[in-house]
């Protein structure tokens, strides 16, 4: 047997030419079901999910996975109980190879990129609405094989090569600035600035067409501005590459961000000159590391220089630097939802990693990735090491940062008293060590714990603080959670209007970048959809929910993508409740069990 293409229509090759297409409708969405999932299904499963309206479920069920065999040629598949993927190796399946970092991505550029295009199985809801789901994330995917190639690519100077890796991600996801931002800037360092400037106006004219926003200044400085290349005229030699470090650093520190990013790409410049691979590394990771944290809307130029940073500490054997290269990059594929993406790099550092400082470091990001993806026993795995090893380090900011997470993925399962004591650990060390950038986001965690306890009084006044901190620092994250919660301090009184304008605000403020945190948004999303239902606004609720099942499948944050069901059944989708409930078994959220129990009780308390 050849090959199985679930991407685009589906076809089985053998020897490159089409076999014969199994019989059946719902012949292929059981295949790629099987191939797809996490672990083996039952048969008693699949037949109810397929099968529920057969006189025989679990007949039908043997008769189209016998015919699936029969097609593919193969006795040894599609067997047992449960159904077991058996002799197909990952490389034989097209949809199966997205999850291989290895895998040549060049076929990405001539595949269909939705699964299992044109199939569809109406009467099979449950059956249905996982496939939806299963298409965001798929495509999800392609996006993120497709710009790994693209940034690859750049950042080994082939940008020619990386220009159709690009203009394929903006193909299928054009309403992500952050793509056109990669193409512009490949096609600039590729040599062709009009293509590139074509790129910026059309990217502009999507934009505002399709989401009314402006294009940030990013997407224009990509088509002039190189990671080596300076602003202003540069000193020259080591010294000067040094001392251009220390002071872009100190600035930063200090709140100077602007002058802080002109002192490192000078010093990015000189360690160009000097010809020094691992001062080029140490300047590229100050730089990239900077924009990423430091400067709204330019995770896609950081990620350039992080993987330019990467080449140079590889060449110069630096251990430590690539440690902090590999995290980096994690942390921006967590921020963009992009999981696959985000626990390679992230295990790449921690398998490099050696001090309790570095690991601390990755472990937290490893942290907040499970948790965003709702996977809570890895999160609390994950992040009780981080504080140990922070602990160990007297890093008292990784230990702040980390219990903050921490109180997050409490909170989020309604555990209030280790939510309390995480954020309120959090909020502690964080005055400790003035670090008052950091200090709006476990405030409002720990508000939001008070006003789950009912005490709407200090909730109100924490987010207030949280609110007010988090806009002098400009940052959209701390804005809208603050803002979310005011919304909801505001309901709590009684008081519907100020809760939705407050809801408007969370939303404009996570949204006013575009290298936003996916999470946020969704989280976002999700408490204005169960407000404009609570309230029996429909109408509101409908497009926020289909931007929300985009994001949370896309993202893999499979909470929210059950949420997103659950708010579906209060709409009257009658599989909805069915299909929450099967996407929730992997789920271990109690607060999710109970929200499943009773999935039409008003979500303003949640």
């Amino acid at each position: 047997m050849g090959t199985i293409r679930l991407l685009g229509p589906p076809v089985i090759e053998d020897d490159g030419r089409p076999v014969r297409a199994p019989r059946g409708r719902k012949a292929w969405v059981l295949l790629a079901y099987v191939l797809l999932a996490e672990r083996p299904p039952s048969r008693q499963r699949l037949a109810e999910l397929f099968f529920a309206d057969a006189d025989d479920p679990l007949g039908a069920l043997r008769w189209t996975l016998a015919e699936l065999r029969r097609t593919l040629g193969r006795s040894d598949v599609l067997t047992g109980d449960p159904v077991v993927v058996g002799g197909l190796v990952d490389d034989a399946v097209d949809a199966r190879l997205l999850s291989d970092d290895l895998a040549d991505p060049a076929p990405l550029l001539a595949t269909g990129h939705e699964l299992l295009e044109g199939v569809h199985v109406a009467s099979c809801p449950e059956v249905e609405s996982w496939l939806a789901v299963e298409r965001h994330r798929v495509s999800a995917l392609i996006e993120t094989r497709l710009r790994q190639a693209a940034v690859a690519l750049l950042a080994a100077g082939q940008a020619a090569d990386a220009v159709p890796y690009a203009a394929r991600a903006v193909e299928l996801n054009p309403l992500t600035e952050g793509n056109h931002e990669l193409l512009v800037r490949s096609l600039a360092m590729a040599g062709d600035r009009t293509a590139a400037q074509r790129q910026i106006a059309a990217a502009s004219d999507v934009l505002m067409r399709e989401l009314g926003v402006e294009a940030s200044p990013a997407l224009t400085e990509a088509a002039s501005v190189a990671s080596d290349s300076p602003r202003t005229p540069a000193l020259s030699g080591r010294a000067a590459a040094l001392s251009q470090l220390d002071a872009g650093r100190a600035a930063i520190d200090a709140g100077a961000v602007d002058a802080g990013i002109q002192c490192l790409r000078r010093a990015v410049a000189e360690a160009a000159r000097v010809r020094d691979p691992r001062l080029r590394a140490r300047t590229l990771t100050a730089l990239g590391g900077a924009l990423v944290h430091e400067v709204r809307g330019h995770d896609e130029e950081g990620a350039l220089v992080l993987q330019e940073a990467l080449r140079f500490a590889e060449t110069a054997g630096d251990r430590a630097i690539a440690v902090t290269v590999n995290r980096e990059m994690g942390y921006v594929e967590v921020q963009a939802g992009r999981r696959p993406a985000a626990r390679t790099w992230l295990a790449r550092a921690q398998e490099l990693a050696e001090t309790d400082e570095e690991l601390a470091a990755i472990l937290g990001v490893r942290g907040q990735n499970a948790s965003d993806e709702g996977d809570y026993p890895a999160a609390f795995t994950f992040l009780t090491e981080s504080i140990d090893r922070s602990l160990a380090a007297a890093d008292a900011r990784q230990e702040a940062w980390s219990q903050s997470i921490l109180a997050r993925a409490h909170l989020l399962r309604d555990e209030r008293h280790q939510a309390a004591a995480a954020a309120q650990r959090s909020v502690r060390l964080v005055q400790e060590q003035r670090w008052l950038a950091f200090l709006p986001w476990p405030q409002a965690l720990h508000a939001e714990v008070q006003l789950r306890n009912g005490d709407l009084a200090a909730a109100g006044d924490a987010f207030e603080q949280s609110w007010v901190l988090g806009c002098q620092i400009g940052d959209p994250c701390w804005e809208a959670f603050a803002a979310r919660g005011l919304s909801l301090v505001s309901a709590g009184r009684g008081d519907s209007g100020s809760a939705e304008q407050w809801l408007a605000e969370a939303a404009v403020r996570c949204n006013r970048t575009t290298d936003r945190y996916h999470w946020m948004q969704a989280h976002v999303l999700d408490t204005s959809i169960g407000a404009a239902l609570d309230r029996g606004d429909a109408d509101r609720a409908r497009p926020l929910l289909a931007t929300l099942s985009a994001v949370a499948a896309r993202g893999g944050m499979r909470e929210l993508v059950v949420r997103a069901q659950l708010h579906r059944h209060r709409l009257g989708d009658g599989g909805a409740l069915a299909t929450a409930r099967v996407l929730a078994a992997d789920v271990d959220n109690p607060a999710l069990t109970a929200l499943l129990d009773d999935p039409d009780r008003p979500k303003v308390a949640r």
